[in-house]
């Protein structure tokens, strides 16, 4: 089998302003890859650009993917591992337009093996999968009132947005807390926003408000600092943007700087690369949560397949699509049954775009 042509799509989501510690997105940066051979077998991935996490936009990716597109020409993608190494080596870094190229990959070996992509990886059967809901950074009243919105709609588990003022985001879980309950599940996420002097006082001050986590409460170049502050607060703490590859794995793991560790495709490049992270963390007993920037169905399509292939991911944050994307051009794939995930055995990843809807996306044919 040869790749004979790769097509790139500019392809913009609307959605609601969304608000965390370091920037709001008013709209999904995402890009579509769509890789056809000469066996008329054909390979979707997409990825999610969100600058202020990974440091790519939808205008880098996009002049990278014609860039990587050119090495692909001509080329077998069943050899997975060797198109990786293609990409690593011809530029470094880029990991989220690389995940798109890299699950174009995999749908397309998946549907050559006529397995569903969660089979094609090593999966065999299928478990519950619920997914948190996230509440944004905003007034303490209003995501106060959110959280009971939230739980009068059957949700039992909550991934709160932190990281702006300290003791802002104190009075924030406190009245999250007061207004749901006991019995919800709270996580926080603190996206880097916090100094290690205010991670450590606020730790403390909200463990009583029984947080399940915390993702990510520093800088990454405080990363020398997170063995102190797990030792110090009995919230277990998360790497999010602490890590990106399995060499981000281990050093975390072996400074007992995390707990768990959260796999994203737009920061590992795809699935090649979450899946070596997903063995260290396994081998050292360390969990993993699956989640996302601002994909579509498509790319979540390809998280689920992921979560019900690797039994050490527990923890999910595949809210995405329910947060405020104003239109929903996927065909197929993960279904939301109120806030359970569910996907049929269709080979691949099993979902494709709306033909007319990529009619009006701006894109480019690289042969």
């Amino acid at each position: 089998m040869k790749i004979t042509s790769i097509k790139i799509y500019r392809f913009s989501i609307p959605m609601k302003p969304f608000q965390i510690a370091t920037g709001t997105m008013d709209y999904a940066q995402n890009v579509l890859i769509k890789i056809e051979t000469d066996s008329n077998v054909f390979g979707l991935g997409e990825c999610s650009a969100f600058p202020m996490i990974v440091g790519e936009n939808q205008e880098t990716c996009l002049i990278v993917a014609k860039e990587l597109a050119k090495i692909w020409i001509g080329k077998n993608p069943l050899h997975i591992e060797e198109r990786i190494l293609e990409l690593q080596i011809h530029i470094a870094n880029n990991p989220t337009i690389k995940s798109a190229f890299d699950m174009a990959l995999y749908d397309i070996s998946a549907k050559n093996e006529n397995l569903p992509l969660y089979k094609f990886l090593g999966g065999t059967a299928k478990k519950n999968i619920e997914t948190d809901m996230t509440i944004g950074i905003d007034t303490v009243e209003n995501m106060a009132q959110l959280a009971l919105n939230y739980k009068n709609k059957g949700c039992t588990i909550l991934k709160v947005k932190l990281g702006k003022n300290i003791h802002e985001d104190i009075a924030r879980i406190k009245a999250i807390r007061e207004m749901v309950g006991d019995k919800m599940t709270i996580r926080i996420d603190a996206n880097q926003g916090w100094s290690f002097e205010d991670a450590l006082f606020g730790l403390n001050e909200m463990e009583k408000y029984n947080i399940q986590f915390c993702e990510q409460p520093m800088r990454t170049w405080h990363d020398d600092k997170l063995p102190e502050l797990c030792a110090k607060t009995n919230i277990k703490i998360m790497a999010d943007e602490s890590c990106y590859n399995h060499h981000d794995a281990r050093k975390q793991i072996n400074s007992n700087s995390c707990a768990y560790i959260n796999i994203k495709f737009a920061k590992s490049g795809g699935i090649y690369e979450a899946q070596k992270i997903n063995s260290i963390a396994a081998k050292n007993n360390i969990k993993c949560m699956i989640g996302g920037m601002l994909e579509t169905r498509l790319a979540a399509s390809a998280f689920l397949h992921f979560a019900l292939a690797n039994d050490n991911v527990v923890f999910y944050d595949m809210d995405t699509c329910m947060l405020g994307h104003l239109t929903d051009p996927i065909i197929g794939g993960l279904k939301y049954d109120g806030y359970f995930l569910s996907i049929n055995d269709t080979p691949g990843i099993g979902a494709h775009v709306d033909e007319h809807f990529l009619s009006t996306c701006e894109n480019w044919i690289i042969e």
